[in-house]
């Protein structure tokens, strides 16, 4: 074969590709007709030399990101059912980041006391906490308004869509810049209604709890002073020893669940069901602002979003175990289960009208929160309530009367 100029040159060799058609690949024949021309072109009748081989191209390495690793510490026991709703928050957003961010959980008292939690992670002792506001109300009782407040015309579940739709956030946010907490703070886990409490002897009025040596926290203290309780507040995993030592004569903390672990009904035997003193309860996750606002702007929705998983999964959870073991212990443990009075309701609202006005008087910030919500109340309960089913009534025909 010759070129245009009558030089001879290799003809291309037929190949086939996968499917067996014949194609002619040119690229090695061409490059040689391109460098026989041009010596040709120069009046040189030397051979053209062979390219030297490329150098094989460097094997491509997956460069693994670097992981973010947060420390953050649970105000709860290695047994407490609220350690298991914390560490279903941490599941989640560690795998949701893919492993470029991962949450460390730790018990309470790991690093700090429960009640320490909130300065630890202000500090960077910690990263991040799992507690609730009421553990730091010393600070201001305001906190103890964003969860753990009593009664304001709507149940958790209305009041944790306060703090996300009605403006409570925004609120949260102004209370820490007063406080100079250097934090950013999310909700989850809008819980039941808590029980009014584990007593020796039933309580059938609000006169038979005047006197009482009672354990609460937060601003259900403050109520449950006004109504002639002597209050004394402390971490769940020092309720027991307490009552055992008669430091306290009666107690609450939140659920069945909670309580049955921790063992209440080894110390007492009669359980009051339903109460104002704490009715509208949800969990705080808090991150030094620091180290949240270094982390990059995907991760961080990560820590936001995960939180409303969680709210949801620690729902179910409650449910579950909650529903479980209050049988448990009137089953097995032969605890006597009572339904509190209405008298005892009635006496809480009375009580929670005073201390209300007195720290609304006392802090003008105080009345904003609480004006705020009963805004938000007025408006959403009363769609709630129009419209909601009557379940007890349906729970009683398919399985008959409750008695209470």
């Amino acid at each position: 074969m010759k070129d245009e100029e009558g030089i001879s040159v290799p003809a291309p060799k037929a190949i086939k590709d996968d499917k067996g058609t014949t194609r002619r690949k040119f690229l090695t024949a061409a490059g040689g007709v391109a460098a026989v021309a041009t010596l040709a072109a120069c009046g040189k009748k030397e051979e053209a030399k062979p390219a030297m081989p490329a150098a094989p191209a460097a094997p491509a390495v997956a460069v693994k990101p670097s992981t973010i690793v947060l420390k953050m510490q649970g105000a709860w026991g290695p047994k407490d059912i609220f350690n298991e709703m914390a560490e279903e928050y941490v599941k989640r957003v560690n795998e949701m980041s893919g492993g470029r961010l991962r949450i460390d959980y730790l018990v309470a008292g790991s690093v700090v006391k429960p009640f320490e939690v909130m300065d630890a992670v202000n500090k960077g002792v910690l990263d991040a906490g799992h507690h609730v506001p009421v553990y730091w109300y010393g600070k201001s009782k305001v906190a103890s308004l964003f969860g753990s407040g009593p009664i304001n015309g709507c149940d958790a579940q209305q009041t944790l869509a306060w703090i996300y739709r009605g403006g409570g956030l925004e609120l949260y946010n102004e209370l820490l810049k007063k406080l100079e907490l250097d934090i950013v703070g999310y909700f989850c886990m809008p819980m039941p209604t808590q029980p009014l409490g584990w007593f020796k002897k039933p309580v059938k009025s609000a006169a038979d709890m005047v006197g009482l040596k009672y354990r609460t926290v937060g601003l259900a203290a403050d109520l449950m002073q006004e109504m002639g309780l002597k209050v004394t507040q402390l971490p769940g995993g020092e309720i027991v020893p307490a009552m055992e030592r008669g430091v306290i004569d009666a107690f609450e903390f939140n659920n069945p669940t909670s309580d049955k672990r921790f063992g209440a009904q080894d110390v007492a035997k009669n359980y009051m069901m339903g109460s104002y003193h704490q009715a509208m309860e949800f969990f705080e996750i808090v991150f030094n602002r620091k180290k949240h606002d270094e982390i990059p702007k995907d991760l961080q929705a990560i820590l936001r979003y995960g939180v409303e998983a969680a709210s949801a999964s620690n729902w179910w959870t409650a449910m579950d175990n909650y529903s479980r073991d209050l049988e448990e212990l009137q089953t097995v443990h032969k605890v006597n289960v009572i339904r509190t009075p209405k008298s005892i309701f009635e006496a809480q609202l009375k009580a929670w009208d005073v201390v209300s006005k007195r720290l609304s008087d006392e802090d003008p910030f105080f009345k904003k929160v609480v004006e705020s919500q009963r805004s938000w109340a007025k408006r959403v309960a009363k769609y709630w309530f129009l419209n909601d089913a009557d379940y007890k009534l349906g729970y009683e025909h398919i399985f008959g009367k409750l008695g209470f």
